[in-house]
Order: C-alpha cells, then structure tokens, then sequence
C-alpha cells in the first residue's frame, strides 16, 4: 500500500473569531475564522514588494483584504488578527527582524497591525505557525518533543520541547541553512552546502538542470522540469540524473534529521509542504537513511503532515486566538 500524505483543512475548533494573513513572498492569504473555527472567505492575493515601502504597502492590503470580509460576512466580527511571514522573526515581541525577499528590517508589525485594526494582534513566522496548527490540530498532536520540517522553495522548521515552542528570539528553527557539504554550492544566505541548496523544491529542479547541462554540454534551458516533482517522476521512470539528484536530496534531508536526533532526541519529525505529498518516495528510503545513520540516538518517527497548504493560515488564527486570550487575561 502507498503512503501518502492526508491533506485536509481543519477546524480550530470553538472560540474567539479572527482574522489571518499569511503573507509570502508572492502570494498573501487570508481568511476569516468564526467562533465555530470554520474558515471563510479564503483568499490569495499578490504580495505588494515595492522595496523599502513593501511593510506599509502590505499592511494596507491586509487593511483592504479586511473590510471585504467584513462586507461579505457581516455576521462575524473579529476580535482579533494573526499575521504571519518568512525571514526572521521575533515571534513574542511581533517584529520583523528582517526578510530579504520582502525587503524590510525590524518592523514592528503586531504594534502597527494593533493601530489599523484597534484589536489585539499577533505577528510571527510562517513555518513556526504551521509547525503550531500541525502540533495542536495534525501528526505532532501526540509528541511533546517533535520538528516540524517544511520544505518547499526554502527549509525551515518548527521545533517543539517538552510542549512548548522554542524559538530563541526568532533564530531557532533555520534548518535549511544547517551545513550538509561545507564545499557545496554557494546558499543565497551567503554561507557555502546549506541543506537548501540540495534539498528544497527549488534546488531539486536546479540541480537536475545543471546536471542535464553538464552532460550535453548546452547552458539550462529553464523549460523542464517544471518543478521537483517532475524530477521525482523522471528518476522513477529511470532517468540517471534525476536518481541522482532526488537520492541526493534524501541523503541530505536524512544527515539533518540525524543531526537533530543526536542535539535535540525529538520523538518525530513531521514532515510538510510540497515535496512531502511525494509519499512513499521520500518517506521510505529517508526513514531507512536515518535509521542507517543513528546508533543510541532516540530514534524519530518520520511522518507526513496532516494539514494541508494552509496550515500556516490556521496556525496565524490561533496565534491570534491567544492574543485575545492574553489581552483578556491581562485585564
């Protein structure tokens, strides 16, 4: 039988209704959650990068994006917004410490979201809110001690102890940028052989194509694959390159988790985002190469996600859930 991830959106169950905005580098989301936990109104919209002006252009969107779902579901009114983003992020005081995609450094944007919107507000990192929704709602419900990989054009991941989230001023979780070949390729972050460059979406097709290159003698036409899991199929169906590549990126994914088991002993890694809806091609051979690596270690389960595409959605809900509960609490 084939393992293959189970994708589905979840309820957050009963509670404060709120505002989310998951805003990416190119695309933001949103949605309304009502007290019920449902989500409505879902919506994507490009993300406004115009350079230094980018922070205030964004937080006018989510402005605009509002007062339509306010119009269409007068019914719900929110007491509070979640927002979340990539980078790096101080997750409790609600800044961006900066983000080079989107162009911006130490904007505080919880302060800011609280004065457009009068509401509580709550501003974090992308992958430690879905790495939140997947601990309270999907596969890391059950451990206290779990990582919650996502890959898709970078890596980053969620680490939970004994819990609780630990997010050491924003910086934990960086996962993508562990070094696994101190000679590989050079990383946008600037550092040489991060697991970026060999093993998220974006390195996959890239390093098929420079490998097709090599060999023909030609430059990268940029035309195929269209992404990894093109690669993926190609190296089923028998194409060396492509067997190459994808092993490649297994091996690097397996010495990370291997790493993490020696530093941190998670009882699991769940693993999210576009390359994890490969199933049994990425978790078979990458649970059998971690296992191969670890000799006293606690030894991790590698298992898929449950939430789907829009788990960092929910996890900027209840992110905004609990900004209502610790305004409440406060007075």
């Amino acid at each position: 039988m084939t393992e293959q991830p189970t994708w589905h959106e979840t309820s957050l169950g009963d509670g404060p209704a709120v505002l989310a905005f998951d805003i990416g580098g190119t695309d933001t989301k949103a949605a309304l959650f009502d007290t019920a936990g449902r989500m409505l109104g879902l919506s994507r919209t490009a993300t406004p990068v115009r350079g230094g002006d980018t922070a205030a252009a964004v937080l006018d969107l989510v402005e605009e994006v509002a007062a339509t779902l306010a119009r269409d579901f007068p019914a719900v009114a929110p007491t509070a917004v979640g927002l979340i983003a990539p980078g790096l992020v101080d997750d409790e005081q609600g800044i961006g410490i900066h983000s080079a995609n989107l162009s911006w450094n130490n904007v505080p944007f919880k302060r800011l979201a609280e004065e457009r919107f009068t509401l509580p507000a709550s501003f974090s990192h992308d992958v430690r809110a879905a790495g939140e929704a997947e601990h309270r709602l999907g596969a890391a419900r059950p451990f206290r001690d779990v990582v919650v990989i996502v890959i898709g054009t970078g890596i980053a991941a969620s680490i939970v102890l004994d819990g609780r989230a630990h997010v050491a001023g924003g910086f934990a979780g960086e996962i993508g940028h562990s070094i696994v070949d101190a000679g590989g390729e050079r990383c946008a972050c600037g550092a040489r052989g991060c697991l970026e460059t060999v093993a998220s979406a974006g390195a996959i097709v890239r390093r098929y194509r420079q490998a097709v290159a090599a060999r023909s003698g030609t430059e990268p036409t940029g035309t195929e694959p269209a992404g990894a899991k093109d690669v993926l199929a190609l190296a089923q169906a028998g194409d060396a390159d492509a067997r190459r590549v994808w092993n490649d990126a297994v091996d690097a994914l397996a010495v990370v988790i291997a790493q993490l088991a020696a530093v941190l002993a998670p009882e699991a890694v769940v693993i999210g985002g576009g390359l994890a809806q490969a199933g049994d091609a990425l978790f078979l051979p990458l649970r059998e190469r971690v296992a191969a690596l670890l000799s006293f270690h606690r030894r991790p389960e590698v298992l898929p996600a449950r939430i789907g595409e829009n788990a960092g959605l929910l996890g900027a809900a209840l992110r905004a859930r609990a900004a209502t509960t610790e305004r409440t609490g406060s007075r």
